[in-house]
Protein backbone atom coordinates (compact mmCIF):
# COMPACT_ATOMS: atom_id res chain seq x y z
CA UNK A 1 0.00 0.00 0.00
CA UNK A 2 1.38 3.28 -1.25
CA UNK A 3 1.23 5.96 1.59
CA UNK A 4 -0.95 9.14 0.85
CA UNK A 5 0.36 12.75 1.72
CA UNK A 6 -3.85 13.24 1.21
CA UNK A 7 -4.45 11.79 4.02
CA UNK A 8 -7.84 9.40 4.50
CA UNK A 9 -11.26 9.86 4.49
CA UNK A 10 -14.00 7.99 6.47
CA UNK A 11 -17.88 7.73 6.35
CA UNK A 12 -20.19 11.00 6.45
CA UNK A 13 -21.95 11.46 9.43
CA UNK A 14 -24.95 13.70 9.07
CA UNK A 15 -26.14 15.79 12.18
CA UNK A 16 -29.82 16.62 11.97
CA UNK A 17 -31.30 18.94 13.97
CA UNK A 18 -33.95 17.71 16.88
CA UNK A 19 -36.02 19.34 18.78
CA UNK A 20 -37.39 17.54 21.41
CA UNK A 21 -35.19 14.57 23.39
CA UNK A 22 -38.21 12.21 24.15
CA UNK A 23 -39.94 11.72 20.89
CA UNK A 24 -36.40 11.87 18.33
CA UNK A 25 -35.66 8.82 20.66
CA UNK A 26 -39.29 7.34 20.95
CA UNK A 27 -38.67 8.11 16.65
CA UNK A 28 -35.24 6.50 15.52
CA UNK A 29 -34.71 4.18 18.94
CA UNK A 30 -38.00 2.46 19.25
CA UNK A 31 -39.71 2.75 16.10
CA UNK A 32 -36.52 2.90 13.75
CA UNK A 33 -34.37 0.62 15.99
CA UNK A 34 -31.30 2.78 15.86
CA UNK A 35 -28.66 1.84 19.34
CA UNK A 36 -27.73 5.10 20.69
CA UNK A 37 -23.72 4.85 20.53
CA UNK A 38 -23.01 7.84 22.69
CA UNK A 39 -24.91 11.29 23.93
CA UNK A 40 -23.13 14.10 25.08
CA UNK A 41 -24.23 17.51 27.18
CA UNK A 42 -21.98 20.29 28.35
CA UNK A 43 -23.88 20.50 31.62
CA UNK A 44 -27.11 19.24 33.01
CA UNK A 45 -30.37 20.89 31.02
CA UNK A 46 -28.05 22.08 27.83
CA UNK A 47 -29.07 20.32 24.80
CA UNK A 48 -28.43 16.96 23.67
CA UNK A 49 -26.27 15.54 20.94
CA UNK A 50 -26.83 12.08 20.55
CA UNK A 51 -25.23 9.72 17.98
CA UNK A 52 -27.15 6.20 16.51
CA UNK A 53 -26.39 3.44 14.51
CA UNK A 54 -28.54 0.84 13.09
CA UNK A 55 -26.41 -1.30 10.94
CA UNK A 56 -24.01 0.86 8.75
CA UNK A 57 -26.09 3.85 9.29
CA UNK A 58 -24.69 6.16 11.43
CA UNK A 59 -26.59 9.69 12.21
CA UNK A 60 -25.79 12.07 14.55
CA UNK A 61 -29.05 14.17 16.57
CA UNK A 62 -28.67 17.78 17.64
CA UNK A 63 -30.27 20.00 20.20
CA UNK A 64 -27.84 22.63 19.42
CA UNK A 65 -29.26 25.52 17.26
CA UNK A 66 -27.32 26.06 13.92
CA UNK A 67 -26.38 22.24 14.11
CA UNK A 68 -28.36 20.92 10.88
CA UNK A 69 -31.62 22.32 8.96
CA UNK A 70 -34.83 21.25 9.88
CA UNK A 71 -36.65 19.75 6.97
CA UNK A 72 -33.65 17.89 6.09
CA UNK A 73 -33.91 14.99 3.30
CA UNK A 74 -31.04 11.92 3.83
CA UNK A 75 -31.39 9.03 1.07
CA UNK A 76 -30.60 6.22 3.23
CA UNK A 77 -29.29 2.95 0.81
CA UNK A 78 -30.82 -0.60 2.36
CA UNK A 79 -31.00 -4.12 1.13
CA UNK A 80 -34.33 -5.69 1.84
CA UNK A 81 -37.21 -3.27 1.90
CA UNK A 82 -39.45 -5.33 2.50
CA UNK A 83 -37.86 -6.71 5.47
CA UNK A 84 -37.56 -3.34 6.72
CA UNK A 85 -41.11 -2.09 6.46
CA UNK A 86 -42.08 -5.55 7.66
CA UNK A 87 -39.78 -5.30 10.86
CA UNK A 88 -41.13 -1.41 11.28
CA UNK A 89 -44.88 -2.93 11.31
CA UNK A 90 -43.83 -5.10 14.58
CA UNK A 91 -43.66 -1.49 16.41
CA UNK A 92 -46.52 0.34 14.95
CA UNK A 93 -46.01 4.08 15.54
CA UNK A 94 -49.16 6.35 16.44
CA UNK A 95 -48.71 8.88 13.80
CA UNK A 96 -47.06 7.22 10.83
CA UNK A 97 -48.33 4.02 8.24
CA UNK A 98 -45.34 3.72 5.88
CA UNK A 99 -45.73 1.77 2.86
CA UNK A 100 -42.66 1.51 -0.22
CA UNK A 101 -43.24 3.53 -3.35
CA UNK A 102 -42.12 0.86 -5.97
CA UNK A 103 -41.98 3.59 -8.51
CA UNK A 104 -39.45 5.66 -6.80
CA UNK A 105 -36.11 6.87 -8.61
CA UNK A 106 -33.44 4.97 -7.21
CA UNK A 107 -35.30 1.83 -6.26
CA UNK A 108 -38.05 0.79 -4.01
CA UNK A 109 -38.33 2.92 -1.39
CA UNK A 110 -40.20 3.72 2.34
CA UNK A 111 -39.99 7.41 2.96
CA UNK A 112 -40.27 8.70 6.64
CA UNK A 113 -40.70 12.06 8.07
CA UNK A 114 -39.17 12.66 11.71
CA UNK A 115 -40.88 14.28 14.61
CA UNK A 116 -38.14 17.74 13.43
CA UNK A 117 -39.46 17.34 10.04
CA UNK A 118 -36.34 15.93 8.73
CA UNK A 119 -37.12 12.73 5.49
CA UNK A 120 -35.45 9.62 5.37
CA UNK A 121 -35.91 7.70 2.15
CA UNK A 122 -34.72 4.12 2.53
CA UNK A 123 -34.24 2.87 -0.61
CA UNK A 124 -33.36 -0.22 -1.76
CA UNK A 125 -31.17 0.14 -4.86
CA UNK A 126 -32.21 -2.15 -8.44
CA UNK A 127 -29.52 -1.90 -10.81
Amino acid sequence: MLPTSRGESGPAVPVLRMFDETQAREFYVTYLGFEVEWEHRFEPGFPLYLRIRRDETVLDLSEHYGDGTPGSVLWIPIRGVDAFLADLSHRPHPRLRPGIDREAPGGPTVELTDPSGNVLRFCEVTT
